[in-house]
């Protein structure tokens, strides 16, 4: 290994100690499903408001 990846696996290594690898990746799932169901509803405002 060299110097380069070392910092990255033990941040990776520490972050994992503290939250599970299913708890992160469900974590980034459901933010990223939530700002896109928030554009949606702002998409339908916008949309709405423009017909007026």
């Amino acid at each position: 290994m060299s110097e380069g990846q070392e910092p990255a696996t033990t941040v990776r290594a520490r972050i994992e100690s503290k939250f599970p690898r299913g708890l992160v990746i469900r974590l980034i799932a459901y933010l990223f499903v939530g700002h896109l169901f928030a554009f949606f509803v702002y998409l339908l405002f916008v949309l709405g408001a423009e017909n007026q």
